[in-house]
């Protein structure tokens, strides 16, 4: 298990997110070009990231309808990110009520709460832009956020934090490097990536202290939200709508992507390195493990190290 004396001071830590902040913060509303066009007949993600790819419907469907895909699925997938940098701004504000409001812990807290701000308003001019609806999570996940709004906190809200901060940052480092699809992707991409790997940092370190300060019982429920939490996540990030949009049956679409063994890879891809910071702090056993599988996040007969089985 990592231990918590291998962690900088939280104190210095937030000291130096702050200085970075200060010097590599961006205004997308400036800093991206919402005016210029769309590229024709461009992808928005790698057409190997599509939920379809390799599937016989992908054979079958017009190479105007898969670009569109991959637009809806971007939209799909930003809106999702919207959705839950809301929830994380809540927990973030609730952590900080009961903290010292002088500590550079609380005011760089403060400091990412308005970077997810301007996240959440850069995600929405983009679905704006691809003329894409605000598809969201779905109204059975949407409340479920209500409840771990609600409920999460400690580890929760900083483990939770990584599981969508560290998947879409894999995606995206991959989007902000690919000169094969659409500009405006790439360098949304390349700005939520810079932002964000501030806030995976200020997240992994709270885990990393926290996680061994756990108790029995305190950890096994965190086990568990956390996997309900990266369930959730995985199981909602494209919406069915997005395959209607492009003249799909959205039912069969849906089952299909969700059989399709390239999207399972994509997904553990994306997830591989959120998996091994959570093996390394124990956080992957106990029940949770079939909300784990069940999220594609992982292989379907996945077992953690023998080092994480202990409940």
């Amino acid at each position: 298990m990592a231990v918590a004396s291998g962690v900088k001071d939280r104190e210095v830590t937030a000291e130096r997110l702050l200085a970075a902040s200060a010097k590599h913060s961006f205004d997308p509303l400036k800093d991206i070009d919402w005016a210029a066009p769309l590229l024709p007949d461009t992808y928005f993600i790698a057409e190997e990231r599509c939920t379809l790819y390799g599937t016989r419907t992908w054979d079958r469907m017009s190479g105007r309808q898969r670009i569109d895909l991959s637009r809806h699925e971007v939209a799909s997938t930003a809106s999702v990110g919207i959705w839950f940098e809301v929830i994380l701004m809540q927990l973030l504000i609730r952590h900080a009520y009961d903290q010292d409001m002088t500590s550079r812990h609380v005011q760089y807290a403060f400091t990412e709460i308005a970077d997810e701000c301007r996240h959440s308003t850069m995600f929405g001019r983009m679905i704006e832009k691809f003329e894409a609806p605000n598809y969201g999570p779905g109204k059975h996940a949407h409340e479920l956020g209500r409840v771990m709004k609600t409920i999460g906190f400690g580890i929760q809200t900083f483990a939770a934090a990584l599981i969508a901060e560290e998947i879409l940052d894999t995606a995206q480092r991959e989007m902000m490097q690919d000169v094969t699809i659409q500009p405006l992707v790439r360098g949304v991409a390349r700005i939520h990536v810079i932002e964000e790997a501030r806030h995976v940092r200020y997240a992994r370190e709270e885990v990393v202290r926290r996680a061994p300060r756990l108790n029995r019982a305190e950890m096994a429920f965190s086990r568990l939200v956390i996997a309900r939490s990266a369930h959730v996540i995985a199981r909602h990030l494209i919406h069915p709508g997005v395959y209607a949009a492009v003249g799909l049956d959205p039912k069969l679409a849906r089952a299909e992507a969700r059989a399709n063994p390239h999207h399972h890879e994509t997904l553990r891809a994306w997830a591989r390195r959120l998996v091994a910071f959570f093996e390394e702090n124990d956080l992957m056993a106990g029940p949770g493990l079939a909300l784990w599988r069940r999220s594609g996040l992982v292989a379907p007969d996945y077992r953690p190290p023998a080092k994480a089985l202990a409940v």
